[in-house]
């Protein structure tokens, strides 16, 4: 049996649609394949992110609970870049700030890492 392994959306549940949907304008400039009141689907290079209210998720995940925005961090999403220094002067520029880095990882990557308003936490990355 094959299993399908290509990841079509990430779904982010936000605590701000309109926030949300500015920062992820200003830091990756996608463009915008549909929004409603309550979520925005941005088009990413090979997949979409879903920005959906967090109001709406439970229906999605029960029985598990929706987590608190700023509970704790339970996922870490990587962008690969060709200039991680370049990319966080233009986040830093765009006044993001960096929770770390960059920083030349043992694994032969050299990171930084940022979050969104509701906590979700991203990474640039590229190869040493």
């Amino acid at each position: 049996m094959m299993i399908p392994n290509a990841i079509e959306v990430v779904t982010l549940f936000v605590d701000d649609i309109a926030v949300s949907k500015a920062f992820y304008q200003t830091v990756f400039a996608p463009k915008i394949v549909y929004e409603d009141a309550v979520s925005a689907v941005l088009a990413f290079e090979g997949a979409m992110v879903n920005l959906l209210a967090a109001s709406q998720a439970p229906p999605l995940v029960t029985p598990a609970p929706v987590a608190p925005a700023g509970s704790a961090s339970r996922v870490l999403l990587t962008i690969r870049v060709t200039d991680v220094d370049a990319t966080c002067a233009k986040l830093e520029e765009a006044g993001i700030a960096l929770l770390n880095g960059p920083i030349d990882r043992p694994w032969g990557r050299r990171t930084a890492a940022f979050a969104d308003p509701s906590g979700h936490v991203w990474e640039v990355a590229m190869e040493i």
